[in-house]
């Protein structure tokens, strides 16, 4: 069980998430935490750690382990079927550790290392190897087209890492990888100027009602039942175990009485969010997700007023420059938001730039802006943890609900 913790979303050639790599703030490196028994009993009576199945849903999880744990304390409850076991020095030539690295093979665990000069093959581990991860920043382009070959031969999968432009993961496609590592996904492919279809006039007329300080329930009825399809996953969002655990609600009007209008705001965003991007990896949506539930609890906790629900609403759509493939600038002038949305997707807003800047410090492990942004938004920073696990079980529960209706994202390369 952990309470400390990012993960960092692994894509295949679809943009599909293949695996998440987890990221572990009390490892040395990021690699898997080793704690006393009393630490241990500590962290779960006070921050409701996650196993990994509420960190990765269905996913695959990278852990990377220093030679130490491999040799010694290897975990013996972790399932070989959705855990990657990364090498934290993979050059370290000990027979211990080749003997160690044997005996988790043969538990059915998968083993992977990160590579960036691509020298693997000449390590007497390499053999055990199934992923080799390479850091596209750190190594010429030519050089992986000449030596890529010599690990597809040898049946080992390749992760390009640190791929944060949408031109690289079309390279690396072409290189021969197999796996992509970075938030390319959530770049725009290109800026272009251009007006929303006319087929999703439903979904922008929503996403203005969900930032209004008023509330028209009429109206709003009238936008969804133009659209079955908007009906039909409203229902399915707010009757999802995740939401709502106790009723079956069978309206919107039903749902109002029982979630109350904040809620209702919040749900007809989502929904209108999921139909804009339908055409994009679903990844991008589970960012977004997450953000709006954290953005949403640091307000609660800021005691921020939330009618409408401003923060959830920036976090929510704080990725619509990926979804749509335009500036942000060019985005708020073609949806009816209010302009305290507005302003603050554009970057006006204090509370909602450290917000930002929080959540993008969870999103890469970039621990110290997390103390950073504890200090300046007067959260204790293991509290913080504790939100942003919240939000990733939140995002979780709602992906599970969307992705059955979520047409699937055809790669471009």
């Amino acid at each position: 069980m952990f309470a400390f913790i990012a993960r960092q979303p692994i894509l295949d050639k679809s943009k599909d998430v293949f695996a998440y790599e987890l990221l572990f703030r009390d490892g040395k490196s990021g690699a898997y935490p080793e704690h006393s028994a009393e630490k241990s009993k500590y962290i779960s009576e006070q921050f409701h750690p996650l196993g990994l199945d509420d960190i990765c849903g269905e996913k695959t999880s990278f852990i990377t382990f220093s030679s130490d744990t491999l040799i010694s304390r290897f975990p013996t409850t972790l399932n070989p079927s959705s855990v990657v076991v990364e090498l934290a020095d993979p050059t370290e030539n000990t027979s211990a550790l080749f003997q160690a690295c044997e005996h988790i093979k043969q538990l059915g665990f998968r083993l992977a290392i990160s590579d960036p000069m691509m020298v693997g093959s000449q390590h007497d581990i390499f053999p055990l190897i199934d992923i080799v991860k390479v850091d596209v920043t750190k190594t010429r382009f030519e050089t992986i087209e000449k030596q890529i070959s010599r690990y597809h031969d040898a049946d080992v999968k390749m992760v390009a890492e640190q791929v944060d432009t949408q031109e690289h993961f079309s390279t690396c496609v072409d290189l021969g990888f197999d796996f992509f590592q970075g938030y390319f996904f959530s770049q725009p492919e290109a800026r272009i100027l251009r007006q929303l279809p006319a087929s999703k006039m439903n979904v922008v007329d929503l996403m203005g009602e969900s930032s209004n300080s008023d509330f028209d329930i009429n109206r709003i009825s009238q936008i969804i039942e133009r659209d079955a399809t908007l009906s039909f996953l409203l229902l399915k969002f707010i009757n999802n175990p995740t939401i709502n655990k106790r009723y079956k609600i069978t309206s919107l009007k039903h749902a109002l009485n029982y979630m109350g209008e904040v809620e209702i705001k919040k749900f007809i965003a989502l929904l209108s969010l999921t139909n804009l991007g339908d055409e994009k990896p679903l990844e991008v949506i589970h960012m977004s997700l997450v953000r709006a539930k954290f953005f949403d609890l640091l307000a609660e906790r800021r005691g921020v007023k939330n009618n409408p629900p401003i923060s959830f609403l920036v976090g929510l759509f704080s990725l619509l420059e990926a979804l749509l493939d335009q500036s942000m600038t060019d985005i708020v002038k073609q949806l009816p938001l209010s302009d305290e949305v507005n302003e603050a997707l554009l970057g006006k807003n204090l509370e909602m730039n450290s917000y930002m800047t929080l959540v993008r410090a969870f999103e890469g492990a970039l621990w110290m802006n997390v103390i950073k942004q504890a200090k300046l938004l007067n959260i204790d920073q293991k509290q913080l943890h504790v939100l942003y696990n919240q939000a990733i079980v939140w995002g979780n529960g709602v992906r599970s609900a969307i992705s059955s209706h979520y047409p699937r994202a055809v790669a471009k390369a």
